[in-house]
């Protein structure tokens, strides 16, 4: 099958991250095998998803890790106005949940196989994918421990996230967190006398507020990214349930999009810090039963790659480019990066057009993405 045609069988799968990619992983299974190739399945824990991990060539060495998440974002709300599980073919383009987020890449993969197979592969080719990517990057780990256990770490690692095949050598890395403040409910006219969680959530998104502006500062950027500084922004915020109650219960949540080499975790700790210290006295002042808890939501780390390392000069080799870039969003290169696995991020189609209605991949994007497979197995066999 060709790439278009795979990429019509893996839209048709509505592998919404809540929901099980497990159909999909079966019609990679089954495909690879139909090629002669093995797969390995890691299920999560209630066996409903799982990651799809395959070696083609010598299995006695590390080889060149093709990484792609299987998972896609929700398509409800959105004005969709071609089939958002059906591909649909207009004008060069091809439509469809997760035809540029992220299974164009797959699919070019995939119909690749066969070229892998036949090929005299000297260093070998490893597929890995993953579900609940979306959500926080969290099949992979799974991925990642197993390969703990294996004779050979991999060499590299191409992570195919949409870059209309731009090389990418680097991304911020992610902490969400989710604040409960519980507080101390009374009748308004007498406000005093209770603890308002929503005033007490609104001190403490101030103090976030704070953190970012020092974040900004000129001597925290890197130009390298946009923006070229960590970022802190609180997205979702719910609390009270009348006028005149004293609302003893906000939640809200708040992010972190940290540059390379900042650590996310410097955010939490001076927000406990500032809580225990400050706010939590006061409010137990006036009601001993009153608490600030904080319940971590995601969090994967930023992906940074030099341009003279071997990945970078491989990814410059098979892209037929040098204008390496950065991008904004996050991806599972962090987490294999982290593990020792030299990472970019490199594959078809543009994020602009992700987690939008009427996504679409543009053909000549599958195209050139084809071409770049053919080019990574003539590298590897000689």
């Amino acid at each position: 099958m060709t790439s278009q045609e795979i990429l019509g069988k893996l839209i048709g799968f509505a592998t919404v991250s809540r929901d099980s990619n497990l159909a999909l992983i079966e019609f990679v299974r089954d495909t690879l095998a139909s090629h002669g190739v093995d797969s390995e399945l890691i299920l999560n824990e209630d066996g409903s998803k799982a990651n799809l991990w395959a070696t083609i060539g010598p299995s006695d060495r590390g080889g060149v890790v093709l990484s792609g998440h299987t998972d896609v974002v929700p398509v409800e709300g959105q004005p969709w106005t071609v089939p958002a599980f059906d591909m649909t073919e207009r004008d060069g383009k091809l439509y469809g949940r997760g035809s540029a987020d992220m299974k164009g890449y797959i699919a070019c993969v995939l119909a690749a196989v066969p070229h892998f197979v036949e090929a005299d592969l000297k260093t070998p080719i490893h597929l890995a994918f993953s579900y609940d990517e979306e959500v926080g990057c969290l099949g992979v780990r799974s991925i990642l421990s197993m390969l703990e256990g294996k004779p050979y770490r991999p060499l590299a690692c191409v992570i195919g996230e949409p870059t209309e095949l731009q090389p990418v050598l680097g991304h911020k890395g992610k902490l969400g967190v989710r604040c409960h403040v519980h507080g101390a409910p009374c009748h308004s006219a007498f406000a005093p006398e209770g603890v308002n969680a929503i005033e007490t959530a609104a001190k403490m998104i101030t103090r976030l507020t704070e953190i970012g502006d020092r974040l900004a500062h000129p001597s925290r950027r890197d130009e390298r990214f946009y923006p070229p500084f960590s970022t802190v922004q609180t997205g979702v915020i719910e609390g009270g349930r009348a006028l005149n109650i004293v609302p003893s219960e906000c939640r809200f949540d708040w992010e972190v999009r940290s540059l390379p080499g900042f650590d996310a975790n410097e955010v939490e700790r001076e927000m406990r810090d500032y809580a225990d210290q400050e706010l939590i006295p006061k409010m137990r002042a006036v009601e001993p039963d009153t608490d600030i808890v904080f319940e971590s939501l995601q969090a994967y780390p930023g992906l940074t790659t030099e341009e003279n390392s071997d990945v970078a000069r491989l990814i410059a080799t098979l892209s037929d480019r040098e204008d390496f870039g950065t991008v904004a969003y996050g991806t599972e290169g962090g987490l294999f990066h982290e593990a020792g696995i030299p990472t970019v991020v490199c594959g078809p189609g543009c994020m602009d057009q992700g987690h939008k209605p009427d996504e679409f991949i543009a053909i000549d994007q599958l195209e050139r993405c084809d071409a770049m497979m053919k080019r990574l197995a003539a590298h590897l066999s000689t």
